[in-house]
């Protein structure tokens, strides 16, 4: 007899993030999950979100790492309901990870919950956890390959967050090919360039995020 384990332990995590699912709709809470490779600066991004969303939403975030609660802590230091996952070797949260971490978040308060997800161009995106959406956080600095060498992550995503442009002029990145690139692979996605640490593009950022909150509250 042959066992695929790949595919039991997907349909095992399939039921436990249609059940998140269900429960986030329940409570009105837009879930978006970030991916990105190391150092894209997913959780600098995350910090400035928080920063423009706090004052009409009610955040929650779960951290994703192998180890440390450096990046959480940032993220708690602005206010945000924060729970640490250290996968402590795993390349990427599961839907079981994000139960256990919504046993220590308030969910009868929260608007929107980010899931900072392992830094991984690979695992990550095989796994559903519940969310609303998928969103890849892209590099400046990452270089023009990154889309065509990972096609299973960005065919998987609904929007691209091409992030650090202020670094545009410095180094040899190619916007228009990276819209090119994503067209080919996923026609439906689409890149939104941006800066954490200027603030370029974040007022698009912004608004899309309100957008899809908006979406899942109307009656």
């Amino acid at each position: 007899m042959r066992i695929d384990v790949k595919n039991s332990v997907l349909a095992e995590n399939q039921k436990s993030a249609d059940a998140l699912r269900e429960m986030f709709a329940k409570n009105d809470i837009l879930v978006l999950n970030i991916m990105s490779s190391p150092g894209a600066g997913k959780t600098s991004l995350l910090v400035k979100t928080i920063q423009e969303l706090s004052k009409e939403y009610r955040i929650g975030v779960i951290e994703g790492d192998l180890a440390t609660t450096l990046d959480a802590d940032r993220i708690r230091a602005v206010g945000a309901q924060t729970v640490q996952l250290n996968t402590g070797g795993g390349c990427h949260l599961d839907a079981r990870m994000v139960e256990k971490a919504n046993e220590h978040l308030d969910m009868d308060v929260l608007d929107i919950l980010f899931i900072e997800n392992v830094g991984n161009l690979v695992c990550p995106s095989g796994y559903d956890l519940g969310q609303n959406h998928k969103i890849v956080v892209l590099s400046v600095p990452e270089g023009n390959d990154k889309i065509p060498k990972y096609p299973h992550m960005f065919r998987r995503t609904e929007l691209v967050l091409l992030n650090k442009i202020d670094l545009l002029p410095y180094l040899d990145f190619n916007t228009e090919q990276a819209a090119q690139d994503l067209s080919l692979l996923n026609p439906s996605s689409a890149i939104l360039p941006l800066s954490a640490k200027t603030g370029e593009g974040f007022d698009a950022w912004i608004r899309w995020i309100k957008e899809k909150r908006d979406a899942i509250c109307r009656p």
